[in-house]
């Protein structure tokens, strides 16, 4: 069985913008990595509360399956 040393790629949207995520240096894996005290997020493709899909951008819903989600892998491709 051979062994491969790929990252754990984060469920959260790459787009999903909080204060926290702009002092993290990894990628966040949880929602404590994301919120702070505040619990302010942001879409950073919009610069707004709401994503292009015109709903919320929380960690909870900024994840696969919505229709506006970027994996963090993608962005960097």
């Amino acid at each position: 069985m051979e062994s491969t040393n790929r990252p754990r790629l984060s469920p959260f949207c790459a787009d999903l913008g909080s204060k926290k995520l702009l002092l993290n240096s990894k990628p966040p894996m949880t929602e404590e990595d994301v919120l702070d005290a505040s619990n302010h997020c942001w879409c950073r493709r919009t610069n707004q509360v709401l994503g292009p899909d015109r709903e919320v951008a929380v960690p909870e819903l900024c994840r696969s399956g919505r229709s506006c989600f970027r994996s963090l892998f993608d962005s960097l491709t």
